[in-house]
């Protein structure tokens, strides 16, 4: 499939997604966020992908919208705003609910909807000279990009109100301090630590990561009985899946497991 606005590619089960408007900070607009929507879609439907890295070319992450064409949409606000979001949180939604792990790799700035992409992961590295920003109130907006639905969750409701209300900036080690991230590396290692991570998933029990992306994902909203009711089916099913019997049956000898992702 062809893309506008994202560089797409596939190497050893691993998809690595660059947003790919560096002139324009990788903002987002219709286009990229149908190009986000269409990417994660394949990464779900696609077995032979078995982890992804998003990522943004140039040195920014991605500023979040894309301000300057919001600027043009004069009465049509309101249905393109609303176009855009669909695609955004499509996107969101499948990355979360595929199996295979999403590593976001932060270099530069995530503002906006940026830093909503790069709370919604399953793991984030942020570049030493990373910034996040939810900025949204600083031009009279709301957030969007999941950020209401992760932010409390990982940082806590007194920090996202701190973080929503007054812009606050975080460097790289504030956002790991307050688990916006899981982890900073040197930026010319961004990569390369990326890359590294991905391959070990894309190694792994793929069915059993997406049965742990099921469980965390409704665990704030489940009861105690329903969770455990989820925990119980998934643990019976990934057990029948070849990886559980190749998982078992490695432990049982004593060697390594030899995972296949099915």
């Amino acid at each position: 499939m062809a893309y506008e606005t994202l560089l797409f590619d596939v190497t050893g089960n691993v998809a690595h997604i660059t947003m790919n408007r560096p002139d324009a900070a990788n903002s987002l607009n219709a286009a990229l966020a149908h190009d986000l929507m269409m990417a994660a879609i394949r990464c779900d439907e696609e077995a032979g992908i078995r982890a992804a890295i998003l990522t943004g070319a140039g040195k920014m992450f991605c500023a979040g919208g894309d301000l300057k064409t919001f600027a043009t949409f004069g009465a049509d606000t309101g249905v393109k705003l609303k176009e855009i979001t669909t695609y955004l949180h499509a996107a969101t939604s499948r990355f979360m609910r595929m199996d295979a792990p999403l590593i976001v790799a932060v270099n530069g700035i995530a503002a906006g909807a940026g830093m909503s992409l790069a709370a919604a992961s399953d793991f984030t590295i942020a570049a030493r000279s990373a910034k996040f920003t939810m900025a949204y109130t600083n031009a009279g907006l709301s957030p969007d990009g999941s950020s209401s639905w992760f932010l409390p969750r990982l940082v806590g409701l007194r920090r996202t109100q701190e973080l929503m209300l007054t812009n606050r900036l975080l460097d790289a080690g504030e956002a790991l301090e307050w688990g916006v991230v899981s982890q900073v590396v040197d930026d010319d290692a961004l990569a390369d630590t990326a890359m590294e991570l991905a391959r070990r998933f894309a190694s792994g029990p793929t069915l059993a990561y997406g049965a742990v992306k099921t469980l965390l994902v409704d665990s704030f909203t489940n009861s105690l009985e329903t969770q455990l009711e989820l925990e119980a089916r998934l643990i019976a099913r990934t057990a029948q899946t070849g990886d559980g019997r190749e998982g078992i049956a490695a432990f049982v000898a004593k060697r390594k497991p030899a995972f296949k992702g099915d």
